[in-house]
This record gives C-alpha cells, structure tokens and sequence, in this order.
C-alpha cells in the first residue's frame, strides 16, 4: 500500500512538475504580444505582413495601386501607401514579397501574387469597383497578423490566404474553398509601391518547367538602378499559362512566329502580368515558395533549396515564430498590464524588421557598382535609413545585437569601397544610394560601434572613410561648410539643420580620431564640431538661418518648417540639436531657468495646424504641443532637462509620450516607425536610460516603465533593470542603485551594462527634486 501510494504520490509530482514546466515554457513564448497591425493606420507606414528578424523578403497585403504621379505631378495620397498596405481599406489587391517598414518615402512591392477564380482578370480594377479586376474585398474580422504569419479570407473568391516566410523564401498557401477548373495564380510585374508608367526598366519570365519559374524585374525608382531575380515554385502542375505586355513597343522582332501569349516558356517586356491556371478540389491547398536574389535565378533556386526545401507551410511558420521568440528574448521584461507587454515587443518586433539581409546563401550580393561581390566574414545588410535610425535603432543593436551591428557597419564600409563618390551610405538600398534625408550619419554608427568597442574590423581604415565622406565638398553645401563653418541658406535649402548635424557627425570623427591616436584628425573635427554655434542668433535665442554675406536672413517664423532652414523641423525644435554639448548649448541661452521655460514651453504650447499643414509626414496624432515626436530630431528633447538640474521633468515628460504615442491599436504609432528608430526610442525609454548622443558611452537616465527587464547580452552576461514601486502615477525616480552602490550622476555607462549587473530605480509618486 505504502509503495503504491508512494509510486502514485511520484506520478503526481511528475505531472505537477510537467504541467508548470509546460505552462513556464507557454509563458515564455513573447510571439503572442507581438501585433504587427500596430501602426498600419495613419502614419506608421508598417505592413502586417510575414517576415523574419532582419529578412531578405518581406511577404504583406497591398492594399491599392495608388500611382506616384498624375498628369505629371506628385501625387500626394501615394504618401499612405509607403508600406504598400492602410487599415482603413477595404480591399486587397495581392500579396508583395518586399516593403520597406516605417519609412516616409518608399520602393519595392515585388513580384505581387493573387489567387483567384473564375473570369480572368489581368488588371487589378479600383477599389470603388473591385469587381472590375483581381483585387478582392476582405474584412479586418478575418484577418490576422502575427510574428512570420499572416491570413486573410478573399470575400470575393471566397480563398483563404495564409503567408510566411524565411529569410530569403515567401511561402504563400492558398486554400480553395470551392472545386474550380479556373483557379488562377497572377503573378504581376507590374505592380509596385510608389509606382509610376516607367518605372519598371524590363521584366522578364522563364517557365522551367509545370512547376516551377523564374525571372527578374528591372526598376528605376528611389533606387536608380535595382535588379531583383526570383524562383517560383508551385506545389501542384499548372494545366496552362499565359501573359499580357501592357506596352506597345515599336520593335517587336521576329517573335511573331509563335503565340508568345500562351503557354510560351519566355515572356520578356516592360509591363507583364502573367497566369499560372490550376484545377482544384473544394478544400483544397494550392502552395507557392518564392525565392528572391539580388544575383541570379540561380541564387534564387540555391536560396530556395536551402531554405525552404519542403512544403510544409506549418514548419515554416513555426521555425520563422521561433528564430522571433530568439530575438524577442534579448530583452525579458515585464511591464504593468497586457497592452504595455503588447506595446513593448511589438516595438522590439519592429525594431528587428531593418536593416534586412541582402546576400544569398552562399554570401554572394550586387553592390553600389553593379558588380557582384562576396560577403566575407559578415553578413551583408541593406536598407540603411541613417538620419532615423543612428539615434536610438543601432546604438540598441550595439547592446543587444552586437554582432549583427558589427556586419551592418562593415556592409557601410564595403558600399564606401564601391562608391564612385567615395562616400559611406546617407540613405541606402538595395545596391543603391538614393540620397534621402541629410548629414552623413553612417559617421555616428561606426563611431559609436568603435567607442564602445564593438568594430572587429579595421578602426583606422573606417576613420579613413568617415574622414573622406566629411570631405567630400560636392556633398550637400558641404563645401560652405567647410568653407564658412555653417551651410548658407542662400546656397543650399535646409542650411541650420544641416549645418547643426554636420557638426554633430564630425564630433563623432573626433572622437574616433582619439580613441586611435589621430591626433591631427581629432583637433580638425573637434574645431568643425563646433559650427553649431555659428548659426545662432543671440538676438532670438534660436538657431537660425545664416547668408553667404554672414547675417541671419531677415524672414523667420521660429514656429515654421517650410523655407525657414530646416527639415522635419523648426527653428524651436532644432535649436535643442546640440547632442554632442548640451551644456555648451545651454549656456549659450543664458541659464539653465531659461533653457527649461524653452523646453517647458515645447511641450505645453499649442501648435497651430499651419504650422504642420505643409508637411506630410506629421498629423496632430504626432504632436505634444510643439514637440514633434512623429519626427526623429526631438527625440533627445525630453533628456535635457537632466543638464538643467531638473530630472524630475524628464522623468514625467517620458513616461507622458510613451503613453500619449505608443498604443496598441491599428493607428498606435504617432509618426512613421522609420525603419524601426521610434520603436528602438520607446524600448530604451522603458528601460530607462536613452543614447542622447550616440558616439559616447553614456545613456541618460529617464524613468522605466517596465517592473523589471533581463538584457541577455552575447558576452555571456545579463544586465538586469528593476523598478520597485512601479505603478502608472509612480512616474517620479527617487534614487537609483547600480549593483548596490548609489548611482549619484544621471546617466550609466556602456561599459556598465556590458559588465552585467543590476540596475534599480526605486519609483514614487512625487518628484524628488
């Protein structure tokens, strides 16, 4: 009796100790926070659809065929449609195999794919008249979008389409709900995001055989010249095919021997859409992988062999879901409730959507010059969106994806080795550079990874470079500055803010230059680092717009963006851009009393609707008084109060944005994601501490809102954040210990967290001043 008793007793510990191990491991899955449809109303500009962390394809719904021009002019609504997909629509037109995540100008939208049936329709009709062509009516009540998989039920032919991916692979499953000899899968080369009638260069189609096709697609658009090439593998014969070209061309050749329209193996021309025709029983799965290469068809078939050698869509999916469990488990935290936890990992989620793969498996990649080069030692990144991303995105990657930071920056330095300009990346993508935005910010990226000690490769050879670009005097009013130590507003548009992120870049140079001796290089930039001072006007008290001739230019609206020198900003935002010597830049205001009046202010006043009316980009949604959050250069405001003696206001300020701009909801973003910098902002504004210039080892302390965080860094060790007391109005920091000791500054160093410990703010509810 006793044995049995003892044997049933052991049965039941066992179960016991299964059930909570199987729970831990459930609770341990952080997939189940992450919303990708956070942010794809409005103006966040992410798509919902499946990729993997850093992924080559990035498979998602487009929602219109909005064009970029009409009647030769810029076409204003195409402004919603940088990701391809908004919420607010009410039909899709397929599914695209590469968007850009969070950005405010776009490309891409590859080889689109959409099932359907019945009537062929090679044209995708309007979304007042979906009846007209391919697309199709959907409901947000049947779709679901989550880490690597999304789903949606195409009402109009009544198809279930499922999508994920791995890194280089879309995998598309189709799910026919009704036996058909005219299933249809359309492939269109057509089709793009910020497309217009010549965008595409040439397309082209090689039917290999019942099953398989390959091709690629030639493009002129913010990438000049992109060449894609993909595989396409069905998982079912198709009984016949076809392709329309949508151009006329003059010269047709001596083609016209065959019917090249139908079931012919080559299609080639400018404007293609193709047919691919099935017959398929009720129920039945219809899978497609496509694989894309920035090389070859080749590459593409290697790319697709080694990645997605099977068809098992629920492998897939779940292998894609575990390599984001991975990733998402860099930071384990916990926050106040569910919508926080939501709010936090689908920032991480999208914060490790860019920069994304671009090589094959074998390494191989097409670089600036158009030739093809082998990637040695490091992976090959592209989609560089440098004035967002150098603030907050990579010096996050430099804490808790070192390794994956190091390649970003040697992939910057292998495009400087191929540039005809001689030049590091500004705003980069897919083999080209396209120039967008100002300053040269790849500068701040390999400085900040050579301070902190993460640059296995040569320091000096990248200094060389950072020194080259800073140089380069054909370069954006670069020669005046130089020239003059501030950019001219009479000679290039945008003058004080590049003249305040020059300097700031060049501070980064110096402060690589002294890290490695460069003595001479460090006394250059250090004296450049200082041309910030040049476009202030004492009389104002703001940064202002300066003359060739030396005087402030006379018109000037302080609250204003457009002509007034700036960029995606005004003179009272950009005159807080110092990151590189707050206490300098304060004490050209006077004092610290009225530094904070001028920083209270931007946060309480009201900014008038004319004053945003002119830029796209930003809506009411992204404003807190006259703080532009939706916009990146403010993003460092709310931690200056810790230069003015007053921490407390950073610490209330803070936890008010993370509130007031992050939601979990479709519209849950108050500005465009840009390529992931303002959800890297929200995680290290949550964990606390912010990288208020990047290119030191410091972070500025601010107030967490998680109860406690483990960083799971590569060296081994953990850095632990921990808030006792945390609560909604316990926003106030009332003292700070690092490993027990008291933390007596505000700010920690990189080297602190890297070591490992634990970092604790006790919270309450007042200020402690």
């Amino acid at each position: 009796m006793g044995a049995r008793f003892a044997f049933h007793l052991t049965m039941l510990t066992a179960v016991t100790l299964f059930a909570r191990e199987s729970s831990q491991a459930q609770e341990k899955d952080l997939t189940r926070y992450v919303k990708p449809i956070i942010g794809t109303a409005k103006m966040g500009h992410v798509y919902p659809g499946a990729t993997v962390p850093f992924g080559m394809v990035q498979l998602s719904p487009d929602t219109d065929t909005i064009p970029y021009e009409m009647n030769g002019k810029y076409n204003p609504d195409v402004y919603k449609y940088c990701a391809g997909y908004q919420y607010s629509d009410k039909t899709i037109c397929g599914f695209s195999h590469t968007h850009f995540s969070g950005t405010g100008h776009s490309d891409l939208g590859d080889f689109l794919i959409m099932p359907t049936t019945g009537q062929l329709h090679l044209n995708p009709g309007t979304a007042d008249h979906p009846e007209t062509g391919y697309r199709s009516t959907f409901s947000h009540d049947n779709e679901t979008a989550a880490a690597d998989y999304y789903k949606v039920k195409l009402d109009k032919y009544n198809i279930t389409a499922e999508l994920t991916a791995t890194n280089r692979v879309g995998f598309h499953q189709y799910t026919f709900a009704e036996a058909t000899d005219q299933a249809h899968i359309i492939l269109d080369l057509m089709a793009g995001i910020y497309n217009y009638s010549n965008k595409n260069v040439w397309t082209f189609v090689r039917v290999e055989n019942d099953t398989l096709i390959t091709g690629y697609r030639q493009t002129n658009g913010w990438a000049r010249t992109r060449i894609e090439y993909f595989a396409m593998s069905f998982s079912k014969p198709f009984y016949q095919y076809g392709h329309q070209n949508q151009t006329n061309d003059v010269y047709r050749g001596f083609w016209r021997k065959f019917d090249t329209n139908h079931n012919f193996p080559e299609m080639a021309g400018r404007q293609i859409r193709a047919y691919f025709d099935f017959k398929v029983a009720a129920g039945e799965k219809v899978k497609i992988k496509f694989a894309l290469s920035p090389v070859s068809t080749e590459g593409a078939l290697k790319n697709l062999r080694a990645e997605a050698p099977g068809w098992d869509f629920e492998k897939v999916k779940a292998d894609g879901q575990a390599l984001w469990n991975k990733e998402l488990h860099k930071i384990d935290a916990q926050l106040l409730n569910e919508d926080e936890m939501v709010n936090f990992y689908t920032a991480m989620y999208h914060a490790f959507i860019s920069p994304t793969t671009y090589m094959d498996v074998d390494g191989s990649y097409r670089g600036l010059d158009q030739n093809i080069h082998q990637a040695k030692n490091f992976t090959n990144y592209t989609t560089f969106s440098l004035w967002d991303t150098y603030r907050a995105l990579h010096p996050l990657f430099n804490i808790i994806q070192p390794k994956r930071n190091a390649d970003m920056a040697q992939s910057m330095l292998a495009h400087f080795d191929q540039s005809a300009q001689h030049m590091l990346p500004v705003w980069s993508h897919y083999a080209n550079e396209n120039w967008c935005m100002i300053g040269y910010h790849s500068v701040s990226v390999i400085a900040d990874a050579v301070i902190k000690g993460n640059a296995p490769f040569d320091a000096n050879k990248a200094l060389d470079a950072c020194v080259t670009t800073a140089r380069h005097r054909n370069y954006d009013g670069l020669g005046y500055y130089i020239d003059n130590g501030y950019v001219p507003e009479d000679k290039s548009g945008a003058s004080v803010s590049k003249t305040l992120e020059y300097a700031y870049d060049d501070w980064c140079i110096a402060q690589m230059a002294k890290k490695l001796n460069r003595n001479d290089i460090y006394t250059e930039f250090m004296k450049r680092a200082e041309n910030y001072k040049n476009v202030y006007d004492p009389a104002s008290g703001y940064m202002r717009p300066r003359l060739s001739d030396g005087s402030f230019r006379k018109e000037f609206d302080p609250l204003k963006t457009d002509n007034q020198g700036f960029i995606e900003g005004n003179a009272w935002n950009y005159s807080l851009y110092v990151p590189q010597a707050p206490a300098a830049m304060i004490a050209l205001r006077g004092d610290k009393k009225a530094f904070s009046r001028h920083l209270d202010s931007l946060f309480t006043m009201h900014l008038p609707d004319e004053f945003f009316a002119e830029t796209e980009d930003i809506t009411r949604d992204g404003i807190i008084g006259n703080y532009v959050h939706g916009n990146e250069p403010s993003h460092h405001a709310a931690y200056l109060y810790n230069w003015t003696g007053e921490p407390w206001k950073t610490q209330e300020r803070v936890r008010m944005i993370l509130k007031k701009m992050y939601k979990p909801a479709a519209d849950g973003l108050g500005g465009n994601d840009d390529c992931g910098q303002m959800s890297a902002w929200y995680i290290f504004t949550s964990l606390g501490f912010y990288p208020v210039c990047p290119g030191s080892t410091e972070y500025i302390l601010g107030s967490p809102a998680v109860k406690n965080a483990v960083l799971e860094l590569e060296n081994g060790k953990t850095f632990t954040v921990e808030a006792p007391n945390q609560s909604e109005t316990n926003v106030y920091v009332q003292k700070v210990t690092l490993n027990g000791k008291p933390v007596l500054s505000n700010s920690i160093t990189h080297e602190d967290i890297m070591n490992g410990g634990k970092l604790v703010f006790y919270m309450g509810a007042k200020p402690k001043k």
